[in-house]
């Protein structure tokens, strides 16, 4: 008899910000981006591509899915 190992209870809430990541960070970026500089400056629009850019990549790589490693 082979025992498999039972999958968390939060799981489907990790699929779904795994699905959600991307999107939100491609939405958020070309919105944040132009009106920081539009209505602050260049040097805010900057800084916001810079923070949001990092947030967005570490993000996806937190929540990335390997296989194997469940």
């Amino acid at each position: 008899m082979v025992l498999m190992p039972s999958s968390p209870p939060w799981r489907p809430l990790l699929k779904s910000v795994v699905a959600f990541t991307p999107l939100a960070g491609a939405v958020a970026f070309p919105m944040v981006v132009p009106l920081l500089m539009v209505r602050i400056g260049v040097a805010a629009g900057v800084m916001a591509a810079v923070l949001v850019g990092t947030i967005w990549i570490v993000l996806m790589l937190r929540t990335a899915e390997m296989p194997g490693h469940d």
